[in-house]
């Protein structure tokens, strides 16, 4: 479907006020429901599809609203929800104790600064890994169609209202159910671990969260079958022979073994399988995104010799790229200097100071491209981006060992953990936003935007998120806490990634990582790598590596209902072929399972909201945690939702 693009007279507006506005409040949502996400399940969405169906839905009202001035504003919320990844680093610091909250405005300068690198990073990568590439970008391109189908008949307004219906039917819904489990009237979990025999134990253990069942249905079958057998090899092969292994294993009590050797053996063999397939992942793409950034520089080039480059093929000036990235150096050399004050580091700061900024120059762009790379192949919702803030802090942390050795006292060692952390903060700000840019720049690509425009549109979006996150996060702490940091309840938020990537760097730094672990788990990653390719070379359903890693390393009362969901897209994508409009039909699935995301998480938010404000950890309960009914009415009401859900949607796709 042909789509008019804008010609230099300005035919059709880009940047608007209006959008700019609309784009902020929808980022208000979005930004909050994807932090409260992945501190409870590791996991984010992308906000692309619905962004745009909420901008078609509302500024169809107005005066000559245009496909591109929709795209703004899905760019813009879309990026500020992605950079709500940052708190798979940022909570670590609560959680090693250096924090006891998140100062407003050093979060919000993190988040910041290391956004708008994300996105000087990645316009080189434009040409490289957009135009020039012949990668998928199944979300761009899915959003794309979405702005064309929506701005160009009356159809497609009639589309845009069922799919603003599905999305607020699915958010109310996973809502009344989440609001159900905050009043103890059903169970949020079921399972319960045990005994094998020989001291060995496991467990079966799923959160009835309708939002994980939204994240299956977006990541996919090949990514829910990868994180089923990366489960599979976590508590069906490696929690029996570990725990058996463990001294006086049959005396320990059931739950506190199974936890204990989760939490400090299964994870770092995750660790090293996620890391081994970020590092693969690297390998694999090094060559193409080379070639790439060469021809984006000739492109600059001859458009500074004065050549024709067509509005629709204009980025950001690289001296304005260049002269941003070196400017940004100086906000972060404040923010590591004020932050290493009270630790070995102020002592002789400029030498790692230094460091740290040819660090985040060097590994900054490197991470631009591995993620913009895996958000083109996978999309953005599937890409590890995690896996690659593995990799960031083991880094940063042993450039700080090189300085400091690793026989610091416990103080000093406790300020190195906070400052590695604190670095591969800002460098997974540069991950985040890399990792969006270039779904949101082959949206763009395909409805005839201006690049520069779209590019100054993503740096609102890091704006508007970096104002957002501080308080959200803030809130989140003051409620629940995380598990592992100090006085954390039993209500604590998981935020596994977090707890995960603060133990490495306590390990490297501490000289106790148990490098052991992360090597068994790289040669599991290996296997899943060689498997990998020889599925991808036979035709067949590729098994991510990635995905087997975040299996391995994620609490299976996460992955468990993940690839039950990936099941229900499967069989709806299925369904969708045969439909009379598949594109439409496919779309409602899509939005189904985002409102499923969104109104479970946005109640998460309030819901703290309210604990902060009362002090209680369960301010809705109406019965006690002894309810004998919670467990069957929260089974039979959590299918019946699903249940009603899928075939409401499907009635309303297949009368479109």
């Amino acid at each position: 479907m042909a789509t008019a693009a804008p010609t230099e007279g300005g035919s059709l507006r880009e940047l608007t006020v209006r959008g700019i506005v609309l784009g902020a409040l929808i980022t208000i949502l979005f930004t909050a429901a994807n932090v409260y996400l992945g501190l409870k399940v590791g996991l984010t969405f992308a906000t692309s599809i619905p962004a745009a169906v909420i901008s078609m839905a509302i500024l169809r009202f107005f005066k000559n609203a245009n496909i591109l001035e929709n795209n703004i504003v899905q760019t813009i919320a879309s990026a500020a929800g992605t950079l709500a990844a940052i708190i798979f680093v940022l909570p670590g610091l609560v959680i090693v104790g250096w924090w006891q909250g998140f100062p407003y405005w050093t979060t919000a300068a993190v988040c910041f600064v290391g956004g708008v690198l994300g996105v000087m990073f990645s316009v080189p990568l434009r040409r490289a890994l957009v135009t020039g590439s012949d990668l998928p970008y199944p979300e761009g391109v899915a959003a794309a169609e979405v702005l064309r189908v929506g701005s160009q008949s009356a159809e497609g307004a009639e589309e845009n209202r069922r799919g603003l219906a599905t999305i607020m039917a699915g958010s109310l819904a996973s809502a009344g159910f989440a609001l159900l489990v905050a009043m103890r009237l059903a169970a949020g979990e079921v399972g319960r671990n045990f005994r094998l025999g020989g001291g060995s134990a496991t467990g079966i253990n799923a959160s009835l969260s309708l939002a994980l069942i939204g994240v299956g249905h977006l990541v996919g079958l090949s990514v829910g079958i990868a994180m089923f057998i990366g489960m599979l090899i976590a508590w069906a092969g490696l929690m029996p022979l570990l725990t058996a292994a463990q001294a006086g294993a049959a005396s320990l009590p059931v739950d506190d073994l199974v936890g204990t050797v989760f939490g400090t053996e299964v994870r770092f063999i995750g660790a090293g399988t996620i890391g081994i397939a970020a590092i693969w992942t690297l390998l694999k793409i090094l060559g193409p995104v080379l070639s790439g950034i060469k021809s984006s520089l000739a492109a600059s080039k001859a458009r500074g010799k004065g050549d024709l480059v067509e509005l629709t093929e204009r980025d950001l000036p690289v001296s304005i790229v260049g002269g941003t990235i070196l400017l940004s150096m100086i906000p972060i050399a404040i923010l590591l200097y004020l932050f290493a004050q009270g630790g070995p580091i102020a002592d002789n700061p400029v030498p790692v100071i230094a460091a740290s900024i040819a660090y985040v120059l060097v590994v900054g762009a490197i991470i631009a491209a591995v993620t913009g790379y895996m958000a083109g192949l996978i999309g953005a919702s599937n890409s590890p981006v995690s896996g690659v803030g593995i990799l960031a802090v083991i880094i940063s942390a042993l450039m700080l060992a090189a300085f400091f050795g690793r026989n610091m006292g416990e103080n000093d060692t406790a300020a190195l953990v906070a400052y590695a952390l604190f670095t591969t903060a800002i460098v997974f700000s540069v991950a985040t936003i890399s990792n969006d840019n270039l779904q949101d720049l082959k949206t763009g690509q395909l409805v005839g935007a201006t690049p520069w425009k779209q590019q100054v549109a993503l740096i609102l979006g890091v704006a508007f998120g970096s104002l957002i996150i501080p308080p959200v996060l803030d809130l989140l702490n003051q409620a629940f806490g995380f598990a592992g940091a100090s006085g954390a309840g039993a209500n604590a938020l998981p935020a596994p990634q977090a707890a995960l990537i603060s133990a490495l760097a306590k390990g490297v730094l501490g000289g106790d990582l148990r490098w052991d672990l992360i090597g068994y788990g790289a040669g599991i990653g290996a296997v899943v790598i060689v498997i990998d390719e020889f599925l991808g070379k036979a035709g067949k359903m590729r098994l991510p590596p990635l995905a087997v890693g975040i299996g391995i390393y994620l609490p299976m009362a996460i992955t468990l209902l993940v690839p039950v969901g990936a099941v229900l897209g499967h069989l709806w994508e299925k369904r969708a072929g045969r439909a009379s409009n598949p594109e439409f039909y496919s779309r409602m699935g899509i939005l189904l399972a985002t409102g499923l995301i969104v109104g479970e998480s946005l109640f998460g938010v309030l819901f703290a909201g309210v604990v902060g404000m009362t002090g209680g950890d369960a301010p809705l309960a109406l019965v006690g945690d002894d309810f004998a009914l919670a467990i069957p009415i929260g089974a039979i009401v959590f299918i019946g939702i699903i249940t009603w859900m899928y075939r409401s949607t499907h009635a309303s796709a297949r009368n479109a």
